[in-house]
Parts: C-alpha cells; sequence; structure tokens
C-alpha cells in the first residue's frame, strides 16, 4: 500500500527536513517546477515562506532555482534526492556516534559490574538472546515454552554455536518445539519433568557458559519480559541455582 502524503511528510521529517521544507518539496515534485505562487497553491504553504523553505532546500541540494521574474524553482530527480538525503543521514549519524564513543565511559577493571537489565518486547528478547548466545564458548542450555518463541533466527544461533564445539543442549515440555530443536545438528534435547505443567508465565531461559543468563516471562497481554545478565557474579550465582534445581525452577 502506498503511503499518504501525510505519511510521506512525516518520513521527510524524521530524516531531518522541516514540515514546510517537506511540502514544498513534494509540491515541486507534483509540479514540475514553479514559482513561490504555484507551490502554494499545491502545498499547505504560506507563499510567504515558500521563499525561505525553498532556500533551505536549495542549501540542502534538494532543488536548483531560476533566477527569472518571478524566480522559479525546480526540484532535483527523486534519486538524486535519495541519495543526497541518505549521504546526510550517514554522515550525522556518524558524527554523533563518533562523539558518543568519545564520551563513553569505559568500566573500570577494578570494579566488578553486577548489571541485571530488563529488556520488553519479543523482538528485543530476540536479539538479546542471539547476543547472548554468540558470546557461547564452551556450553548452552537454552529453553522456550512456546513455539514462537524459538524463532528461524534463534535455530540457526544454537546450530552455529553447536558447529564451533560448543556444548549445546535445549529443554522444553511443548513437542513441536522440541521436535524443532531436536532437528538442529548438534543439538540435545531433553525433556523436563512433569511438574509444572499449568505455568503458563515462563517464557525462555538462556545459560551460557558459567556466567551469562536470561530468563523471560509471557505477559498477560502475551508481551514479553525478560531479565538477564552476563559477566556478573549474580549471572553465576543465579545459573548455580538454576543448575541445582533447573528442571523444578523452568517448566
Amino acid at each position: 500500500m502506498n503511503p499518504t502524503e501525510a505519511e510521506a511528510v512525516e518520513a521527510f521529517e524524521r530524516l531531518g527536513l522541516t514540515s514546510y521544507e517537506a511540502k514544498v518539496f513534494i509540491a515541486l515534485q507534483q509540479l514540475g517546477s514553479g514559482t513561490a505562487r504555484d507551490v502554494a497553491r499545491v502545498a499547505d504553504v504560506p507563499r510567504s515562506q515558500v521563499y525561505s523553505v525553498a532556500e533551505s532546500l536549495e542549501e540542502r541540494g534538494l532543488l536548483e532555482v531560476q533566477q527569472s521574474s518571478p524566480i522559479r524553482y525546480r526540484p532535483v530527480a527523486v534519486e538524486e534526492a535519495r541519495e543526497t538525503l541518505r549521504n546526510r543521514f550517514e554522515s550525522e549519524e556518524e558524527r554523533a556516534f563518533e562523539y558518543v564513543e568519545s564520551v563513553r565511559e569505559e568500566p573500570s577493571g577494578e570494579e566488578a559490574q553486577e548489571d541485571i537489565w530488563t529488556v520488553r518486547g519479543r523482538d528485543r528478547v530476540d536479539d538479546r538472546v542471539i547476543d547472548i548466545l554468540s558470546r557461547a564458548e564452551t556450553r548452552v542450555l537454552f529453553g522456550a515454552r512456546l513455539p514462537a518463541l524459538l524463532t528461524t533466527d534463534l535455530e540457526r544461533a544454537l546450530e552455529a554455536r553447536a558447529a564451533e564445539g560448543v556444548d549445546v543442549s535445549a529443554i522444553s515440555h511443548d513437542p513441536t518445539v522440541r521436535d524443532r530443536l531436536g532437528s538442529l545438528e548438534g543439538v540435545d534435547t531433553f525433556t523436563p519433568p512433569d511438574h509444572r505443567r499449568d505455568d503458563e508465565r515462563s517464557g525462555r531461559i538462556v545459560l551460557v557458559d558459567d556466567d551469562s543468563v536470561l530468563l523471560s516471562v509471557i505477559d498477560e497481554d502475551g508481551s514479553e519480559t525478560a531479565i538477564w545478565s552476563a559477566g556478573s557474579l549474580f549471572a553465576t550465582v543465579l545459573i548455580q541455582l538454576i543448575e541445582a534445581n533447573a528442571e523444578a525452577r523452568f517448566e
């Protein structure tokens, strides 16, 4: 479905244009070329504002000015405008993150970081699980209660760790999840005990080596929330507790 003009204006605003700049640029694309009067007639922009907006667009490299009487404006080609905005966005992104990198405080090597983080939303939890799995060096335990919690990307990540020699184990009560996990090359799958089968809140569990852990729950609205920690004493102790009675704590 093609976006509406209002949606296009909002998108241009997110790319750094003002609302008037976006409207004038779109109007000129519709006109091909035109005077301030022509633009004001097509766009929802006062004629008195068109001149300054056009000057700004010219500085951005998005339109050309014909010094005639009256002055006429012509937009650059769509592909040229696309490339101009893309380059500008990438340049601003690089400048912003160069500064962030320069001021970011590095963790002190003398102080242990006991960081416990919360992440909300299925996609963000997916990303965090894959990130934690990517750090595995010796072993992984992965568990999921629902098929939706085992994505193709996660399956690939588990197989990749196994292919690298990591000891990968997986656990689930759900037969569909267990079958999918069992089909993965190098992944050992097992079923937890039957108690707490009626648990409808648990989501995923990830244990990596001896110092990274993620536990998630399914909220009442079906969304997922997880806590995770990596490289911390908290993670190490929690893993020990989970392993001491893993089946009773999961599923």
